[in-house]
């Protein structure tokens, strides 16, 4: 099964060969290092670039403006915010040029905790991305919805934000891409020898479409005592608490958004109607978090539903995350976090 840097890498590669994509492009995204986690490594458009992010994002506006379909990368989303204004001329150029001036382009950055990167290597950018109107914006939890994702980024002619979780670029999926080899024969086709590697080219295997359309969510366990809704790094963690709980007769819905911008509100409010109980879930900080947006419009639309407070459980208020274990548990939820509130939502009466 292929895991989600590898999916990222075969959809990249479907592009180029299906799709008209014409330049993936960002520091070391080219050889010889294929990207920091190697998710264009063989990517016969792949090149590299200065350490510029703002020329990163200049480059890939101009491209788009001309017609060409590319993919930028900034390494770490911790080096995006120097690029706010531009990715904000990006969202409004399709918009105010009533489609005349289409941006068929996407970037990608690693988001998130999880892999120990301290202050500088762990931020998130969710929340900043969603308050920037124009832009979809796709955050997959597993390998075949980023293959999926990617394909339908590579379709659209808005600009796309691909968020990729930095602490599940290693964890395999448990469902193939469409065409995909077993996991041994994927590995020894498309990634690059440690060693004896100066000749290595790819041998792409022959993997087809498979789109998952941006704004749909996904119902990943079914249940009807409370409705979890989270997206990326989060959404394995909370469907294993969800197991945890079930032992106690809590049935916990968990829905993956996968996508951020637009979102399946229809799917969120039905199960919300359903359990009247929900808690939004992700490891952004907490002050002017996107699920606090997803709480207004709950408490807004379906307050007479709800059989208990709507909850927010996300990153604590801080510059950024303390490279120590302790300091990086204790700045973005933990399972037993999750649990508890679970339990508290669950034990709620009206």
């Amino acid at each position: 099964m292929a895991n989600l840097a590898q999916a990222i890498r075969l959809a990249l590669h479907y592009g180029e060969e299906n799709l008209d994509l014409k330049d993936v492009f960002g520091q070391d995204v080219g050889a010889p290092l294929g990207g920091v986690f190697t998710a264009t490594q063989g990517v016969r458009t792949a090149w590299n670039t200065p350490l510029d992010e703002r020329g990163i994002i200049g480059m890939a506006m101009g491209l788009a403006l001309t017609g060409s379909r590319c993919v930028a990368e900034i390494q770490f989303c911790d080096y995006i915010f120097n690029t706010i204004d531009l990715l904000k001329l990006a969202g409004n150029t399709c918009w105010t040029s009533y489609g005349q001036f289409p941006m068929p382009m996407v970037v990608m950055t690693p988001v998130g905790s999880g892999i120990r990167g301290s202050i500088y290597h762990s931020h998130s950018f969710d929340a900043w991305a969603t308050r920037l109107p124009g832009w979809k914006i796709v955050m997959p939890s597993n390998a075949l919805d980023a293959y999926g994702l990617m394909l339908s980024a590579l379709k659209e002619n808005s600009p796309v934000l691909f968020l990729k979780p930095k602490a599940l670029m290693r964890v395999r999926c448990d469902e193939l891409i469409p065409g995909e080899p077993e996991e041994k024969e994927l590995k020894a086709m498309i990634d690059k020898p440690i060693k004896d590697n100066q000749n290595w080219k790819p041998r792409w295997p022959d993997v087809k479409e498979y789109l998952v359309p941006i704004g749909s969510g996904k119902v990943c366990r079914e249940g009807d005592t409370v409705t979890v809704v989270t997206y990326g790094r989060m959404l394995p963690i909370c469907l294993q608490v969800a197991e945890t709980v079930a032992a106690d007769g809590i049935n916990v819905e968990v829905i993956d958004m996968r996508s951020l911008m637009p979102y399946d509100w229809p799917m969120i409010k039905k199960s919300i109607e359903k359990t009247g109980r929900v808690i939004f879930v992700n490891e952004d900080t907490e002050v002017t978090n996107f699920a606090e947006h997803l709480l207004r419009r709950t408490v807004e639309e379906l307050f007479y539903s709800l059989q208990a407070r709507p909850r927010v459980l996300a990153g604590k208020h801080l510059p950024g995350i303390g490279l120590s274990p302790v300091l990086e548990d204790n700045s973005v939820p933990q399972p037993h976090d999750i649990e508890s509130l679970i339990r508290e939502v669950a034990a709620e009466v009206p």
